[in-house]
């Protein structure tokens, strides 16, 4: 026989498992949810889930120090390939050709805020992959599909893949052109520039593609720049990563689904 306190925590357990229910459920534009410890946010706008950690990087160096993580990174991929090589200039103004594999060390990571170049961003993506964080090892940086400066506001979903960093900021965060986005509620430690993983689409001299795409997070528009420069690296995992529910939480989930059925057959 049911009193009232059981009455009560039945109702609590079924409330907490549907709203548990609702959340792996959820189409809502920006989701977040952990998976296997790690906090993530799915974005249905661009189909790629985003760590919740803006400046992963830094949080990773902060807790872990500089020398662990960075050795980390290199080991896990010592170089980045080039496609396609380009020209930089040199002291007496003739130019040579870069390598197409470019060899990754440490001071491609500038400092321990995690500010780095586009091959340091590139090998923390894979380091990433390397050790399956969040359950993932499809991680990159976003890239630009929508090839110009200045670009903003665009919205090639559907058409061609990318521009993930421009939907975000325009289409979910709702910002606006030269006003930025910063301390949202759904995401930790925005930061101002993000390095895609797009390199520069046309060869023009004498620099060519020794150049990348970034999105200033303050403006809200994307620009080419030098590799060796130091941006922040932000990345994506295409689709959504399967979560892994916390225990406590499957347990709640599936009382409350218990619960519920006892309560419709005592209804009927």
């Amino acid at each position: 026989m049911f009193n009232r306190f059981t009455s009560c925590s039945m109702g609590k357990a079924v409330i907490s498992g549907l709203i548990a229910l609702n959340s792996l459920c959820a189409q809502a534009t920006l989701t977040s949810y952990s998976s296997n410890g790690v906090d993530l946010v799915y974005s249905s706008v661009s189909d790629v889930t985003w760590t919740k950690d803006g400046n992963l990087l830094g949080s990773m160096i902060a807790s872990q120090g500089f020398d662990t993580v960075v050795n980390a990174i290199i080991a896990s991929s010592p170089t980045i390939t080039n496609t396609p090589n380009g020209y930089i200039s040199y002291n007496d103004h003739s130019f040579y050709r870069l390598n197409s594999i470019y060899t990754v060390t440490e001071s491609d990571f500038v400092d321990p805020t995690g500010l780095t170049t586009w091959w340091g961003a590139m090998a923390f993506a894979n380091y990433l992959n390397s050790i399956n964080y969040g359950g993932s090892s499809q991680w990159r940086l976003p890239t630009a599909a929508y090839i110009g400066n200045d670009a903003y506001n665009t919205n090639t979903n559907g058409v061609i893949e990318g521009d993930e960093l421009t939907e975000l900021f325009y289409h979910e965060l709702k910002g606006e052109p030269y006003y930025s986005v910063p301390d949202t509620i759904t995401f930790d430690n925005e930061t101002a520039i993000f390095w895609t993983g797009t390199e520069l689409a046309a060869d023009v001299l004498p620099f060519g593609r020794y150049q990348a795409w970034a999105f200033i997070n303050l403006y809200g528009f994307q620009f080419d720049k030098f590799k060796d420069a130091s941006s922040h690296a932000w990345v994506v995992s295409s689709g959504q990563i399967a979560a892994v529910p916390e225990p406590d939480s499957l347990v709640m989930l599936l009382a409350g689904f218990g619960l519920l059925g006892i309560a419709i057959r005592r209804h009927k």
